[in-house]
């Protein structure tokens, strides 16, 4: 715990919110649930409703950055997740058309928390101490995650699902207060970048291997949200019923607790890039597990290396571009990764659902496939990196 010890005192308060709020977050789940419930929706408009949520969270990432290099990470930070708050503290007041307009909305505001919430981190965060800094959220995160799901459904049982938007509402609301208080404004300065530096496209030109972390990110996503989607499909046509898949999702979030945040501290001397393509690599082989045979033992074996996969490229690849971000363009950095590392909440469902129905067997060939050379194309970029950094130091 020796690396823990330097973080600044306001990460440590931003992991105790973000622990607090995960646990309310949890509205997601059953939103499928809510509007063909209570809500009467039908299966179709339910799913159109969920997908137009899916979006505007992926967009929320994609642009939160944008807003906070240029008004201020904090601001933004607080605006959002009090305007999340809010929007989903009102949904069990509004009519069902409402919903169109206000769920995507709230999911827009919460993308551009989590994008500026990512980047308040790297801005109040030296370099060196990010790695650490980063397992420390998420793992405030995961943890919140592991007990929210379970008392939703309590609620949900026992009062009504409306009573859960009632509770993320006011838990987005305190978000934006405690971080008011958690981080002053004076340790996290806007800063407006001079017009001659140029923005984030000429920053990124310049820093291939991030364009190619990038890439490799977008498509190890598609194929890690399978998990949620095709997954369990998978496994009821082979006979494991609901429960199993329940179990190996608490197998995700019980090794992410026990390891993620230890294997941060152990690994953050090591080289970003070789743990990230090694990280891509075991999220491949977790898939390629699947092909030995549609037993237990192979669906579990097949949610370890997908964790451990996960565990260590996803803390690490957020560090690696906070690391690399000039600072005019911190923000912007932060939301691309974001945007890229959850594209799968909108792309993983429709193509692999696609594939599973028209070319079962190949799915989960191609998904190792695709995943590993992910991984072998950032371990070729670092492979690169260090033979010019070698060029130069002889020359």
């Amino acid at each position: 715990m020796r690396g823990l010890r330097d973080l600044p005192r306001a990460v440590w308060l931003l992991a105790a919110g973000t622990f607090i709020n995960m646990i309310v977050s949890v509205t997601f789940v059953f939103l499928f649930l809510y509007l063909t419930g209570p809500r009467d929706m039908s299966p179709g408009a339910a799913g159109l409703l969920v997908g137009l949520g899916g979006t505007g969270l992926v967009a929320g990432n994609f642009t939160g950055g944008w807003y906070g290099d240029h008004l201020g990470h904090r601001r933004v930070l607080l605006t959002a997740a009090a305007a999340s708050g809010l929007l989903l503290a009102a949904v069990p007041l509004l009519p069902t058309p409402a919903l169109y307009l206000a769920l995507p909305l709230a999911q827009y505001a919460s993308g551009v928390q989590r994008a500026a919430n990512s980047a308040l981190v790297a801005v109040i965060v030296p370099e060196g101490t990010r790695r650490q800094a980063f397992a420390l959220v998420r793992a405030s995160a995961n943890g919140g995650f592991t007990i929210g799901p379970v008392l939703g459904a309590l609620v949900a049982t026992h009062l009504s699902y409306d009573w859960l938007y009632v509770a993320e509402g006011l838990g987005g609301v305190t978000l934006a207060c405690w971080t008011a208080r958690a981080v002053p404004a004076g340790l996290a300065p806007r800063t407006r970048p001079p017009r001659d530096r140029g923005g984030v496209w000429p920053a990124l030109r310049a820093r291939p291997a991030v364009l190619v972390l990038l890439l490799a990110i977008l498509v190890t996503d598609v194929v890690y949200r399978q998990q949620y989607s095709t997954f369990p499909l998978f496994l009821a046509d082979h006979h494991m019923d609901v429960g199993v898949y329940g179990t190996l999702l608490a197998i995700n979030g019980g090794v992410l607790l026990c390891l993620e945040l230890p294997a941060a501290l152990a690994l953050r001397r090591h080289a970003p890039l070789r743990i990230v393509g090694t990280g891509l690599f075991l999220v491949g082989a977790g898939y390629a597990t699947l092909l030995l045979g549609q037993t237990l033992l192979t669906a579990a074996t097949m949610m370890i290396l997908l964790t451990l996969g996960e565990l260590l490229y996803k803390t690490t690849a957020t560090a690696y571009m906070a690391d690399e971000a000039p600072p005019h363009v911190q923000g912007r950095f932060q939301s691309l990764y974001a945007g890229v590392s959850i594209s799968g909440v909108v792309l993983a469902a429709p193509l692999g659902g696609a594939l599973y129905e028209t070319a079962p067997a190949a799915l989960w060939p191609l998904c190792a496939i695709s995943a590993a050379t992910a991984g072998a194309a950032v371990l070729l970029t670092r492979a690169h990196r260090s033979g010019d950094v070698l060029a130069i130091k002889v020359s």
